[in-house]
Protein backbone atom coordinates (compact mmCIF):
# COMPACT_ATOMS: atom_id res chain seq x y z
CA UNK A 1 0.00 0.00 0.00
CA UNK A 2 1.44 3.67 -0.80
CA UNK A 3 1.86 6.45 1.36
CA UNK A 4 -0.69 8.03 -0.73
CA UNK A 5 -3.40 5.29 0.00
CA UNK A 6 -2.62 5.44 2.93
CA UNK A 7 -3.29 8.78 3.84
CA UNK A 8 -6.45 8.98 1.85
CA UNK A 9 -7.49 6.03 4.08
CA UNK A 10 -7.03 7.77 6.67
CA UNK A 11 -8.73 10.96 5.99
CA UNK A 12 -11.47 9.17 4.91
CA UNK A 13 -11.59 7.53 8.37
CA UNK A 14 -11.19 10.64 9.78
CA UNK A 15 -14.33 12.25 8.31
CA UNK A 16 -16.60 9.46 8.87
CA UNK A 17 -15.52 9.86 12.39
CA UNK A 18 -15.73 13.65 12.92
CA UNK A 19 -19.03 12.83 10.32
CA UNK A 20 -20.41 10.48 13.20
CA UNK A 21 -19.16 12.49 16.09
CA UNK A 22 -21.39 15.65 14.69
CA UNK A 23 -24.21 13.55 14.21
CA UNK A 24 -24.55 12.18 17.56
CA UNK A 25 -24.49 15.88 18.74
CA UNK A 26 -26.83 17.20 16.68
CA UNK A 27 -29.49 14.30 17.86
CA UNK A 28 -28.72 14.86 21.42
CA UNK A 29 -29.04 18.29 21.31
CA UNK A 30 -32.17 17.77 19.81
CA UNK A 31 -33.28 15.78 22.46
CA UNK A 32 -32.02 17.99 25.23
CA UNK A 33 -33.84 20.82 23.80
CA UNK A 34 -36.98 19.50 22.40
CA UNK A 35 -37.71 16.30 25.02
CA UNK A 36 -35.74 17.10 28.22
CA UNK A 37 -38.01 14.57 30.26
CA UNK A 38 -36.65 11.82 28.21
CA UNK A 39 -33.04 13.14 27.99
CA UNK A 40 -31.99 11.49 31.02
CA UNK A 41 -31.47 8.07 29.60
CA UNK A 42 -30.25 9.11 26.70
CA UNK A 43 -27.33 10.59 28.40
CA UNK A 44 -26.49 7.49 30.70
CA UNK A 45 -26.43 5.16 27.67
CA UNK A 46 -24.11 7.75 25.48
CA UNK A 47 -21.81 8.10 28.97
CA UNK A 48 -21.97 4.64 28.98
CA UNK A 49 -21.35 3.42 25.69
CA UNK A 50 -18.35 6.47 25.96
CA UNK A 51 -16.98 4.76 29.31
CA UNK A 52 -16.70 1.40 27.52
CA UNK A 53 -15.40 2.70 24.10
CA UNK A 54 -12.32 5.03 26.52
CA UNK A 55 -11.89 1.98 28.41
CA UNK A 56 -11.12 -0.28 25.57
CA UNK A 57 -8.85 1.91 24.05
CA UNK A 58 -7.13 2.81 27.36
CA UNK A 59 -6.79 -0.76 27.83
CA UNK A 60 -5.78 -1.93 23.86
CA UNK A 61 -2.90 1.03 23.83
CA UNK A 62 -0.56 0.59 25.94
CA UNK A 63 -0.36 -3.52 24.74
CA UNK A 64 0.30 -1.87 21.50
CA UNK A 65 2.88 -0.06 22.88
CA UNK A 66 4.27 -3.46 23.97
CA UNK A 67 4.65 -5.34 20.77
CA UNK A 68 5.68 -1.91 19.38
CA UNK A 69 8.71 -1.20 21.90
CA UNK A 70 10.08 -4.53 20.75
CA UNK A 71 9.82 -3.58 17.02
CA UNK A 72 12.79 -2.32 15.25
CA UNK A 73 12.35 1.63 14.45
CA UNK A 74 11.60 2.19 10.76
CA UNK A 75 10.86 -1.48 10.21
CA UNK A 76 7.30 -2.19 8.36
CA UNK A 77 5.95 -3.34 11.84
CA UNK A 78 6.83 -0.15 13.15
CA UNK A 79 5.04 1.88 11.21
CA UNK A 80 2.22 0.04 10.76
CA UNK A 81 1.78 0.34 15.06
CA UNK A 82 2.45 3.72 14.63
CA UNK A 83 -0.87 3.81 12.29
CA UNK A 84 -2.60 1.87 14.68
CA UNK A 85 -1.65 4.11 17.46
CA UNK A 86 -2.48 6.94 15.92
CA UNK A 87 -6.21 5.86 14.98
CA UNK A 88 -6.82 4.37 18.15
CA UNK A 89 -6.27 7.81 20.22
CA UNK A 90 -7.91 10.16 17.60
CA UNK A 91 -10.53 8.56 16.42
CA UNK A 92 -11.26 6.23 19.55
CA UNK A 93 -9.73 7.04 23.04
CA UNK A 94 -10.01 11.43 22.47
CA UNK A 95 -13.75 11.43 21.22
CA UNK A 96 -14.98 8.60 24.16
CA UNK A 97 -13.05 10.61 26.96
CA UNK A 98 -14.65 14.06 25.52
CA UNK A 99 -18.49 12.12 25.50
CA UNK A 100 -17.32 10.15 28.83
CA UNK A 101 -16.87 13.62 30.75
CA UNK A 102 -19.55 16.15 29.27
CA UNK A 103 -22.25 13.34 29.75
CA UNK A 104 -20.50 12.29 32.89
CA UNK A 105 -20.40 15.93 34.54
CA UNK A 106 -24.36 16.71 33.36
CA UNK A 107 -25.71 13.61 35.08
CA UNK A 108 -23.49 14.28 38.49
CA UNK A 109 -24.70 18.13 38.16
CA UNK A 110 -28.09 16.76 36.94
CA UNK A 111 -28.89 13.99 39.05
CA UNK A 112 -26.74 14.22 42.03
CA UNK A 113 -25.87 17.85 42.08
CA UNK A 114 -22.28 16.71 42.71
CA UNK A 115 -23.15 15.70 46.19
CA UNK A 116 -21.61 12.26 47.85
CA UNK A 117 -18.40 11.07 48.96
CA UNK A 118 -18.49 8.59 46.62
CA UNK A 119 -18.96 10.99 43.64
CA UNK A 120 -16.50 12.77 44.70
CA UNK A 121 -13.98 9.92 44.62
CA UNK A 122 -14.92 8.50 41.33
CA UNK A 123 -14.27 11.99 39.87
CA UNK A 124 -10.91 11.89 41.25
CA UNK A 125 -10.06 8.45 40.05
CA UNK A 126 -11.71 9.73 36.49
CA UNK A 127 -8.94 12.51 36.69
CA UNK A 128 -6.31 10.06 37.32
CA UNK A 129 -7.71 8.38 34.77
CA UNK A 130 -7.19 11.23 32.31
CA UNK A 131 -3.97 11.98 33.27
CA UNK A 132 -2.74 8.37 32.21
CA UNK A 133 -4.78 8.97 28.61
CA UNK A 134 -2.54 12.39 28.67
CA UNK A 135 0.57 10.32 29.15
CA UNK A 136 -0.49 7.43 26.71
CA UNK A 137 -0.95 10.61 24.31
CA UNK A 138 2.60 11.68 24.87
CA UNK A 139 3.86 8.28 24.24
CA UNK A 140 1.72 7.83 20.59
CA UNK A 141 3.71 11.28 20.00
CA UNK A 142 7.13 9.62 21.04
CA UNK A 143 6.53 6.25 19.08
CA UNK A 144 5.46 7.98 16.19
CA UNK A 145 8.83 10.05 16.31
CA UNK A 146 11.03 6.93 16.84
CA UNK A 147 11.65 8.84 20.37
CA UNK A 148 10.34 5.87 22.58
CA UNK A 149 12.95 5.09 25.25
CA UNK A 150 10.75 2.71 27.75
CA UNK A 151 10.92 -1.21 27.62
CA UNK A 152 8.03 -3.30 26.69
CA UNK A 153 8.17 -4.35 30.54
CA UNK A 154 6.88 -0.74 31.52
CA UNK A 155 4.19 -0.91 28.98
CA UNK A 156 2.88 -3.84 29.92
CA UNK A 157 2.69 -2.57 34.30
CA UNK A 158 1.11 0.82 32.48
CA UNK A 159 -1.51 -1.31 31.09
CA UNK A 160 -2.83 -2.40 34.48
CA UNK A 161 -3.19 0.80 35.22
CA UNK A 162 -6.49 1.72 33.33
CA UNK A 163 -7.94 -1.66 34.66
CA UNK A 164 -7.39 -1.35 38.54
CA UNK A 165 -9.30 2.31 38.07
CA UNK A 166 -11.96 1.11 36.23
CA UNK A 167 -12.33 -1.78 38.96
CA UNK A 168 -12.14 1.25 41.33
CA UNK A 169 -14.63 3.50 39.97
CA UNK A 170 -17.53 0.89 38.79
CA UNK A 171 -17.19 -0.75 42.40
CA UNK A 172 -17.73 3.35 43.68
CA UNK A 173 -20.51 4.15 41.08
CA UNK A 174 -22.66 0.28 41.63
CA UNK A 175 -21.56 -0.05 45.95
CA UNK A 176 -21.67 3.86 46.63
CA UNK A 177 -19.81 2.87 49.84
CA UNK A 178 -19.81 6.31 50.98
Amino acid sequence: MTDRSNTNSTGQAMRRMVIGIAVLVVLTALLFFFAPESFYPWAKAIHILAVISWMAGMLYLPRLFVYHAAAEKGSVQSETFKVMERRLLRGIINPAMILTWVFGLWLAWKIFAFQGGWLHAKIGLVLILSGIHGYLAAAVRKFAEDRNEKPARHWRIVNEIPTLLMIAIVILVVVKPF
